[in-house]
């Protein structure tokens, strides 16, 4: 095969969750897949390191789920909030009624690495790393593949339909133009590394009046994480690291014995947040998904899950006319209105935390101990709650599930 023009059905840019679960379910359909990865390997820090009940359980419907629960990982039953010293449990996923009841912490890397060995055991799947997607090709007003930079120069990838997942900063979403609907996002967020401390249970964030600080456990680590207002890191670089390390230690007390391990600004990575959609995710010839049709912020940590959602959905609508060498343009405006309405209720929910977050003493002040009658309230309502939220952040908006129709064709392929 010549390297410098590959013909395939379906280009995938990106091989991040949404670009490899797409390859793996098309691959597995029998759709001919060449996914193209700008990066050498999977190993970027700073990802989301959530996988999703909603996530495991496709996992489980692809037979995948006991050799995916064999990686390292750390099971989730429950998460908490720290509220001002006031420990609260708001997230129980052991109140999902069937299917996984628990969410996986994993590094991103690892996660990726499982779902390409598995599709790379497929003959109609090809991942190309080190292969950065510079353009688009075009044919009478149709996409017909992508122009990209590999380690041997300048190469094209022909395709029926290529796909946009290549994240919040899309090349490829980019060169088509495609108009995009930003919202005023009023955060960003620190992330760090700091040392675990003993025990800790599994908590989701520490809140006081000032601040918001976020732990995911990692092994031998915590990837750590300050939300702070837009914009404010410079001044808070000019405060100095010492009061950094103070605030943390002020909102997250368990944390106070480590944040000394914080030596350099360099440790401390600034994460842009954004929050838009695509008015239109797709064009003759072009689909984008995960990031690159609707940039979500790490609230509730269901970037990953989202992302996935919309693979699954794209393999069921299209994988049969892939199967026959041709997409319409009706069957990607099914794709969008399938996603669409989850993308639509997220994202404003996003969006009001962030402004109750940003806001200058944000409310998030409880006195400690609680008094008898907050103490009673947050009794009652919290087992009312723990259903909803642990739903809505562990299911999320409009699961989606392997269709019989696709399933069929992993049959007829044998996969």
């Amino acid at each position: 095969m010549d390297a410098r023009a590959l013909e395939t059905t379906c280009c995938i840019a990106g091989g991040g969750p949404a670009g490899l679960m797409l390859g793996l379910l098309l691959a597995r359909a029998g759709v001919d897949v060449v996914v193209l990865e700008k990066h050498d390997d999977f190993l970027r820090d700073f990802r989301g390191d959530t996988i999703h009940p909603s996530t495991i359980d496709l996992l489980d419907e692809l037979g995948l789920q006991e050799a995916f629960l064999r990686l390292p990982h750390t099971r989730v039953e429950t998460l908490d909030v720290v509220v001002a010293g006031n420990r609260i449990t708001p997230i129980d996923f052991r109140t999902l009624r069937g299917g996984t009841r628990f969410l996986a912490l994993m590094p991103q890397w690892d996660f990726l690495d499982f779902i390409a060995r598995e599709a790379a055991r497929l003959p109609h799947f090809r991942l190309i790393k080190g292969a950065k997607v510079t353009g688009l090709r075009r044919k009478w007003g149709r996409v017909v593949g992508v122009t990209a930079r590999g380690s041997e120069g300048e190469f094209t990838v022909r395709a029926h339909l290529t796909v946009a997942a290549d994240g919040r900063g899309s090349v490829v979403r980019r060169s088509a133009g495609l108009p995009v609907a930003e919202f005023g996002v009023a955060v960003d967020v620190l992330w760090f590394h700091l040392p675990t401390v003993g025990e800790v249970r599994h908590t989701l964030a520490y809140m006081d009046g000032r601040s918001v600080v976020l732990t995911i456990p990692r092994d031998g680590y915590f990837q750590a994480g300050m939300i702070i207002p837009k914009g404010a890191f410079t001044s808070m670089q000019e405060e100095g690291l010492a009061a950094f390390q103070r605030r943390l230690a002020e909102t997250a007390s368990v944390l106070a014995p480590v944040v000394g391990s914080l030596e350099s600004w360099s440790q401390v990575k600034l994460l842009t947040v954004q929050v838009n959609r695509l008015r239109r995710w797709y064009a003759p010839g072009l689909l984008c998904i995960g990031d690159a049709a609707h940039a979500m912020s790490p609230a509730f940590g269901v970037g990953v899950n989202y992302a996935i959602q919309d693979a699954v959905a794209t393999a069921n609508l299209l994988a049969a006319g892939l199967r026959g060498g041709t997409v319409t343009t009706r069957e990607l405006l099914a794709v969008q209105r399938r996603r669409l309405p989850a993308v639509r209720i997220m994202q404003p929910l996003q969006l009001q935390l962030h402004r109750r977050i940003a806001k200058p003493g944000s409310g998030f002040r409880l006195p400690h101990p609680l008094p008898p009658g907050p103490a009673l309230a947050l009794r009652l309502v919290l087992p009312l709650a723990r259903g909803l939220t642990a739903r809505l952040v562990g299911r999320g908006i409009r699961p989606e599930h392997i269709s019989p129709e696709l399933r069929r064709l992993f049959e007829s392929v044998g996969g």
